[in-house]
């Protein structure tokens, strides 16, 4: 502006010397517009790099689409500016250089006359295209409208009635006729444009319609005959060209700080600055406002009358001509006529076009006018007050109400009082922001019914005429789902009492809220004893019934503040929350306290349960935990979980506190089990074999294979001492410790099989004998089938033993064939009633079949000892430890042995007594009718070279009979003295005696014999 006022002003007094005026005259314009035109080309290149930068960031389409839009116009003006300069130049040179008068036609005409047609296009090209045919014919009547009225006018005003190039060649006459018909056609560009043009870039494109505007004005007063007659080079009009170069220098870069700003806001569009709230009446008014009153209802009026205002133009050219007396100028006249002719022609396209529009508006109110009222959502419109303005039909059927009645009242009189506020805040905050950023909202309330209840209801909000547009829907059977999925989520399916998930929850805030350092809070686990025989028994439907049961009654038993969960299958667990601040109750108190809570939960649980017609009766284990600082949720869950399993240890039924030597009990056992893994990876443990001897001959008839864990220091671990584990609980049992004790069976199984094979192989052939838990013969992996495929792979078969016999009693005939009868015996060492006897007894039919004998071990002990001996196939008894251990100092126990013993006598069972450690012992078992004995009197667990000397010998010196009753045992103590000796060692039948003695004859050793034993 500073430059254009001092050009303005040196133009005015004429630059105090004529060659300056000339100068700036000719070349100063010519350095504005060439000026203009560097800055508009070099505006196309920015943006052009600007759009490959856009590409390469993957920004959207439609942001590259504006940066390339307008490329092309720029380029066009800064065409048209350049040849504007080159103009200017060269009537520079012919004034000041050639110091002549420019010639006409000269190359400056041509230059000044290629400054309107890049013009023209680089316009054309802003504007907005039409979509259709019709479109694009009222643009051409529009230009002609427009382009015939100037012509008009100014051949009216100025062109008719001057005759500068009368007499002029043809060349001259139409240089000088272009430059007006030229400007004309800018001008109607100029002014098409400005009812046509895009929004994109507005203010550059208006800072450019401005300059051409002024350029073009200049231009029409030089063409004037009387400033052309008085023009020269410095004077005042050539202050416009001036400023017009440079304001169309300054359009392209004129919007350019205000488009990055928008565009450094959209990318901050995440960031959401905090809306100052404002009352909704006031916020929805000024929407109104905005859009009641648009921001340019001048154009759109100038718009609508510019065919008018055309043909008016026309009309005052020919009164013009008329008034003055002169005939009417042909030019004016047709022109007006195609002028008017333009007009009728567009007038009628219009209303043709104006026809099939309202046609379409028909239709497309009714569709939808059908659509809203046959929608299933309600439509309501708002207005800035509040009020509702319109109601859809379908408010019938969704809210219970006519949407007659419904229009006029408030909306927040329908919403519930708890949503209001929010409801409130959010239509603030969508209001108060822009419309381009975010042109709708959801909000989500409850919506009064029309009789009486509340209804779940989700909006989408659109802004509309200042008011607000709702499209709502009933949502309340979707929140009812959501709410029942998220109950089942955290609840028990079973007994409706909070699951895993949520007692977990429970716990963690319980410990880790304002009371977190509260002692008081306990948790309590429990276990239903004799659960799963109410399963076996009367079934799980029943068993169902009975945990339903107990879980009302828990949940009946508990203070509202305590929670009461199910963890699953026959666990419980229950959350007590202390009642006051750290330290407030002493620790005796309060474990005395929930010690008596729990106590009343068991007797609760333990009362008896009708369930299918039937009374069961189950016991309650409950492990108490408290919450110390800083513990977590899952450590107290799994100190309580410690303390409940001590319960169902100790006896059942009880209640057990926690104690941590617990926790160092259940770490030690993991360190075994650890251990345990490691050494059988390692090949740290051994096999040692003790022989069991013939109490009548002492010849070694079998071997009982031990496996022994040799440590680090060497020392040798004996099973009860490195399977500590198996002695653990039930569900221990089903965890580490007993998958490596299962493991350790698998490896003695193996190596007692190659072992013995071996050895048949080398000539010391004897029955092996294998110590397994019954369990696990149920296991997968120790089926009939992998043993029998053990046996054939190691080739373990009846062989000639060092006594001379055939091993096992087999026919010398099958000596040598995989598998024969005796070569292998497993001893059952487990008394567990939870084994599945049916499944059991099939596994063992099928390992006789295959000529493995079977011992039932620990006889005399345990209450399913009998059980299994009705109902098992066994071969061998084993008598237990403590039955030999007390034979010689207890009466009672000398006739339990013996009562024993007959009963394996009179089944035809071959007995062996486990611990035979003293000569007396030996003596009194032999008379009494047992057969074997195995202990250290005899030899204690030997390696693999002892024991081949040991088979080698293949007889141990049996300790003599003496009848004094001291030596054996009956003395004074025993009441029928020397004669109840005799008559306990004649307990055993004859036959069966003198059977024994033939088969040792036949070099066919009793303990082994298969044939003349019959099943059970």
């Amino acid at each position: 502006m500073v430059i254009c006022a001092a050009y303005a002003v040196g133009a005015a007094f004429g630059w105090g010397s004529e060659t300056v005026a000339v100068f700036m005259g000719d070349f100063g314009l010519s350095a504005a517009a060439l000026l203009a035109g560097s800055s508009c080309l070099w505006y196309a290149h920015t943006q052009r790099r600007e759009a490959a930068q856009a590409a390469a960031a993957y920004e959207p389409a439609s942001a590259r689409a504006r940066l390339d839009a307008s490329r092309p116009a720029w380029v066009l003006f800064g065409v048209s500016s350049l040849m504007a300069g080159l103009g200017n130049a060269v009537w520079g040179w012919y004034e000041l250089v050639l110091r002549q008068q420019v010639p006409r036609p000269s190359l400056a005409d041509f230059c000044f006359l290629l400054f309107a047609p890049p013009a023209i296009v680089g316009l054309l090209v802003l504007a907005k295209r039409p979509v259709t045919r019709a479109g694009w014919v009222c643009l051409s009547l529009d230009a002609w409208l427009i382009g015939g009225s100037l012509l008009t006018l100014s051949w009216s005003l100025a062109l008719a009635h001057t005759a500068y190039w009368a007499g002029d060649s043809v060349a001259r006459a139409a240089l000088n006729l272009a430059y007006p018909l030229l400007d004309i056609v800018l001008v109607s560009m100029v002014l098409a444009l400005h009812f046509r043009r895009s929004s994109a870039h507005r203010s550059a494109i208006n800072t450019a319609i401005g300059a051409l505007a002024l350029t073009v004005l200049c231009d029409a007063l030089f063409t004037s005959p009387m400033l052309r007659e008085h023009y020269a080079s410095g004077q005042l009009l050539d202050a416009g060209w001036f400023a017009g170069s440079l304001l169309l220098a300054y359009a392209p870069w004129v919007g350019r700080s205000g488009r990055k700003r928008t565009d450094g806001d959209d990318d901050k569009r995440g960031k959401v600055e905090p809306v100052p709230p404002q009352p909704l009446a006031a916020t929805d008014r000024q929407a109104e406002a905005r859009a009641t009153h648009p921001s340019r209802p001048i154009s759109g009026s100038l718009s609508a009358l510019t065919p008018y205002l055309a043909a008016a133009v026309c009309t005052l050219g020919i009164l013009y001509n008329s008034v003055d007396g002169h005939d009417i100028d042909r030019v004016v006249l047709y022109t007006g006529c195609t002028v008017v002719l333009a007009l009728v022609l567009r007038q009628g396209i219009m209303l043709l076009d104006n026809i099939t529009l309202t046609r379409e508006l028909a239709q497309k109110e009714n569709h939808f006018r059908s659509l809203v009222q046959g929608s299933s959502d309600v439509i309501m419109i708002t207005a800035a007050s509040g009020m509702l303005r319109y109601v859809s039909p379908a408010a019938a059927g969704v809210y219970g109400r006519d949407a007659e009645d419904m229009v006029g009242c408030e909306l927040s009189s329908l919403v519930h009082p708890e949503d209001l506020g929010q409801v409130n805040h959010e239509l603030r905050r969508f209001l108060a922001g822009s419309a381009d950023q975010e042109t709708s909202t959801r909000i989500e309330c409850r919506f009064r019914h029309g009789e009486g209840h509340w209804l779940n209801v989700e909006s989408t909000v659109n802004r509309y005429q200042g008011g607000l547009i709702f499209n709502s829907r009933d949502v309340t059977e979707r929140v009812r789902l959501q709410a029942q999925l998220q109950h089942n989520a955290s609840h028990d399916a079973l007994t409706d009492l909070p699951n895993r998930a949520l007692f977990t929850e429970r716990v963690r805030q319980a410990i880790g809220g304002r009371r977190g350092g509260d002692c008081g809070t306990a948790v309590l686990f429990i276990d239903l004893d004799g659960f799963k025989a109410v399963n076996d028994t009367v079934g799980h439907q029943a068993g169902d019934e009975l945990l339903v049961q107990a879980a009302r009654r828990l949940h009946d038993s508990v203070r509202s503040g305590d929670t009461a969960a199910r963890l699953g299958g026959d666990e419980f667990a229950v959350l007590i929350r202390g009642d006051g601040e750290p330290g407030r109750m002493p620790d005796a108190e309060r474990e005395l306290r929930i010690h008596d809570i729990a106590d009343r939960l068991r007797i609760t649980l333990s009362d008896p349960y009708r369930v299918e017609g039937t009374e069961v009766r189950v016991a309650a284990s409950i492990g108490i935990a408290f919450a110390e600082p800083g513990i977590t949720p899952s450590a107290l869950m799994r100190n309580a979980d410690l303390a409940m399993y001590r319960a169902k240890q100790a006896g059942k039924g009880r209640v057990e506190l926690y104690a941590p030597q617990m926790q160092a009990e259940v770490v030690k056992r993991a360190e075994l089990a650890a251990r345990l893994r490691s050494a059988l990876h390692d090949g740290e443990f051994a096999l040692l074999h003790q022989p069991i001897v013939e109490l009548a001959s002492g010849k070694i008839t079998a071997i009982a294979a031990e496996a022994r864990w040799r440590s680090a220091q060497g020392i040798l671990f004996t099973p009860a001492e490195f399977l500590r584990t198996e002695g653990a609980s039930a569900r221990e049992a089903r965890g580490a410790g007993g998958e490596r004790a299962a493991e350790v069976s698998r490896w003695l199984l193996e190596e007692a099989v190659q072992q013995a094979a071996a050895r048949q192989r080398a000539g010391y052939g004897a029955p092996v004998t294998v110590r397994l838990p019954a369990r696990r013969l149920t296991e997968p992996g120790m089926e009939p089938r992998s043993i029998g495929a053990l046996l054939a792979r190691h080739g373990l078969a009846a062989a000639p033993g060092p006594t001379g016999g055939t091993a096992l009693g087999a026919p010398a005939a099958n000596a040598g064939v995989p598998g024969a009868p005796g070569a292998l015996i497993l001893e059952l060492s487990d008394s567990d009633p939870r084994i599945p006897l049916d499944e059991l007894e099939r596994r063992l039919t099928a390992l006789r079949r295959l000529g493995v004998l079977i011992s039932l071990d620990g006889f005399g002990s345990g209450y399913a000892a009998i059980s299994a001996l009705r109902r098992l196939p066994v071969d061998i008894l084993r008598l237990d430890r403590g039955l030999t251990d007390g034979i010689l100092e207890s009466t009672r126990q000398r006739k339990i042995t013996s009562g024993l013993l007959r009963i394996a006598g009179d089944l035809g069972l071959t007995t062996v007594a486990e611990g035979v450690d003293l000569p007396e012992q030996a003596t009194l078992l032999r008379e009494m009718g047992c057969t074997h004995g195995q202990g250290a009197v005899f030899s204690g667990p030997l390696d693999e070279h002892r024991l081949r000397s040991a088979l080698g010998r293949g007889v141990y010196a049996v300790p003599e009979s003496t009848r004094s009753g001291g030596a054996s045992g009956y003395g004074e103590e025993h009441p029928e003295g020397r004669d109840a000796a005799v008559a306990v060692a004649a307990g055993v039948p004859a036959a069966r005696s003198a059977g024994a003695l033939a088969v040792r004859q036949e070099g066919v050793d009793p303990l082994t014999h298969s044939s003349a034993s019959p099943k059970c």
